[in-house]
């Protein structure tokens, strides 16, 4: 069984790994919105001012921020609001239960990033790098 010690020792590390999966997860919204990839239907006639067009947006420049860990807290700040926007705009009217109106995913990205936004980008983030350097 793992002590705690080295448990403990591994979690700067482990939250970069969930601040760049979750970030690689994100941005992949982003570049399905604006670059087509990968290339989705639903996204073709994107409208930039349309509160997608505006999510994509986010997510594409917070995505590549969370995943270099530059500039963590803020990106995520803005990734948590936009994520409970979407939950509570495109979500939370179809149905009261999230595995109902299909906002899981959202309402997940929202308290993952929520949680960045105290605990910082990890060990393995150009925000730490930063931080050594100065």
């Amino acid at each position: 069984m793992l002590s705690s010690d080295i448990l403990s020792a591994w979690s700067p590390r482990i939250l970069s790994i969930l601040r760049i999966m979750s970030g690689l997860l994100f941005l992949q919204h982003g570049t399905a919105k604006y670059l087509s990839v990968p290339a989705m239907p639903n996204f073709a006639n994107l409208q930039a001012t349309s509160p997608s067009g505006i999510a994509g947006m986010i997510e594409l420049a917070a995505g590549v921020l969370l995943v270099l860990g530059l500039f963590t807290r803020p990106a995520a700040f803005i990734s948590s609001g936009t994520m409970a926007a979407a939950y509570f705009i495109a979500h939370a009217p179809r149905n009261f239960y999230p595995i109902l109106n299909a906002g899981e995913l959202a309402a997940l990205y929202c308290f993952v990033f929520f949680y960045l936004i105290f605990a910082g980008g990890g060990s393995w983030s150009l925000d730490a790098m930063l931080r050594k350097k100065s």
